[in-house]
């Protein structure tokens, strides 16, 4: 790198701070994802207890509630991450 090149030009070509912030993208969006997944879950959970419970109402509560911690488990704590390295960053000086 140039000396007169200054400190925001390089951030923003440093491969592990470009790689990072499509991390937090991704983790964002999974986040999002999920959690309407498990409102999902719920909202289904409460028609199927007003209408009443079968196989079918039961399997689809079930399979939203999974399909929305599968996506929620690794997405926060991949953002735990992210948002921890940034915090070193900080105050590292980088």
């Amino acid at each position: 790198m140039e000396p007169d090149e200054s400190a925001a030009q390089r951030r923003s070509q440093d491969p592990v701070l470009i790689k990072r912030a499509k991390i937090a993208k991704w983790t964002l969006l999974a986040n999002r994802v999920g959690y309407l997944f498990v409102a999902l879950s719920i909202a289904l959970f409460i028609i199927a207890f007003a209408v009443g419970f079968n196989a079918t109402m039961a399997t689809l509560v079930i399979i939203a509630f999974v399909i929305g911690f599968a996506l929620l488990a690794p997405s926060i704590i991949l953002g735990w991450a992210v948002q921890a390295a940034n915090r070193e960053d900080r105050e590292n000086g980088y």
